[in-house]
């Protein structure tokens, strides 16, 4: 397998070392909220959202208010797209049903299906609003039957972002706070005098919000630890639009500048007309830098023999998005094995994904598509197991699990069940 990989821009020491550097920082940060509550949240607004006021919950009238300055079409376009993905996320959920089974005369088992109490959906949107994000964890949530649903965002160039404000409030919130960063993180899963805590986080975020999420969990339960974007093209097909494959890696390229963004094609002369016109059309783009960035950390052009090596890799690669552009995608989707999204054909851009279309946006990164899902409805359903015995049914088992108690040594659990033989 022939592979070209650009030159990383930052050494892993200096890696290493910054991700200690966020640790602290994230460490102390989250002591401080535990410690002066309200008043450490306050502060951390001020010093890194650049936003002060009272309260950070928007009161109705706020959001009403903020709401008005959506355009007719702008939320045309918030109530289809949260149409699609709550019609999807409802399919889910209407799949998912309690069980209930009599495995033996006298022993019924089963397991009920029970939606997480309180969710905190976290929205980012420091450096650009990202309307999508919201109805990714908030309607879906709303849909999974969460009946307290608190969402939080940071503030745009001074102020909450109305089509952000309206995604979240259309979408179900019942709280929504305009925080950001580690602050929103510590006062929802921490709690405060005034923000009760919840009992699972769900949202992407930057370095910041990602370690946060790492450090509070086990307090609350976390839907993943994401990483930056990224997306993988695999392509067998020399005709394919050279435009087609630039535009879509640059779309996630334009997200982060530890994005990653790779092509992996059959056809050599493909990948250097891949090459050459990101070189001529990246400096005329208006998130330069950062897909500079990108191209110089986590991105490749990987040229292969065959087929067979272009699904070898992207498996071990499990990327967030996947493209498969090849003769066939809707037979090749057998050969898939790990990716968050797989997008087929060419007329299925990535971005469809994160608008319209309907599955969840929220994917596993870097490489964790090989053992995780995309964030659904079942992520705010917990399962409880549901068991009973008829008298008669343990009576008849009741000895053999004395035994087994008795070899385990945990005596207690022997004499429950011997005190209702003898009774």
């Amino acid at each position: 397998m022939a592979i070209e990989y650009l030159k990383r821009s930052k050494p892993e020491a200096q890696k290493a070392e910054d991700d200690a550097r966020v640790r602290a920082v994230v460490a102390a940060t989250l002591k401080d909220i535990e410690a002066r509550s309200d008043a450490a949240v306050h502060e951390l607004a001020v010093k890194f959202d650049n936003y002060d006021r009272e309260s950070y919950r928007l009161s109705e009238a706020e959001i009403s208010s903020i709401i008005s300055k959506v355009g007719s079409r702008d939320m045309e376009d918030i109530k289809f797209a949260q149409a699609q993905v709550m019609g999807f996320a409802k399919a889910q959920r209407d799949s998912m049903k309690d069980i209930e089974v009599e495995t033996l005369p006298g022993v019924v088992l089963g397991h009920k299906n029970i939606p997480v109490q309180s969710v905190g959906c976290y929205v980012p949107g420091g450096k650009f609003p990202m309307v999508a994000s919201a109805h990714m964890s908030v309607a879906t949530a709303k849909v999974a039957g969460v009946p307290r649903i608190i969402a939080a965002t940071p503030p745009f160039n001074g102020e909450p972002t109305p089509a952000v404000i309206a995604a979240m409030h259309l979408g179900g919130a019942d709280e929504i706070y305009v925080l950001g960063g580690i602050q929103a993180v510590g006062a929802m899963a921490i709690g405060t005098e005034t923000i009760e805590p919840v009992h699972l986080l769900v949202g992407p975020g930057n370095a910041y919000v990602a370690e946060a999420k790492r450090q509070v969990y086990g307090l609350v339960g976390i839907d993943s630890f994401a990483g930056p974007s990224e997306i993988l093209i695999v392509c067998d097909q020399a005709d394919v639009s050279v435009e087609y494959l630039v535009r879509d890696l640059l779309s996630q390229a334009e997200h982060d500048p530890e994005a990653g963004a790779i092509l992996v094609t059959t056809h050599a002369a493909q990948a250097e007309a891949v090459a050459a016109r990101l070189k001529e059309l990246v400096p005329t783009l208006p998130r330069r830098e950062i897909i500079e960035a990108s191209f110089a950390s986590r991105s490749a052009l990987i040229v292969v023999q065959d087929l067979d090596e272009a699904f070898d890799a992207l498996n071990e690669l499990a990327p967030e998005h996947l493209e498969v552009l090849t003769q066939n995608p809707m037979e090749d989707l057998a050969r898939i094995r790990n990716a968050g999204a797989i997008f087929l054909g060419p007329y299925t851009p990535e971005p469809v994904g994160d608008y319209f279309a309907g599955p969840n946006h929220t994917l596993p990164t870097s490489g964790c598509a090989k053992f995780s899902s995309p964030l659904g409805v079942e992520d705010f359903i917990k399962t409880s197991s549901v068991l009973q015995y008829s008298p008669e049914r343990l009576t008849r088992q009741g000895p053999a699990i004395i035994r087994f108690a008795e070899e385990e040594q945990l005596f207690a659990h022997a004499e429950a069940i011997r005190v209702r033989l003898k009774s």
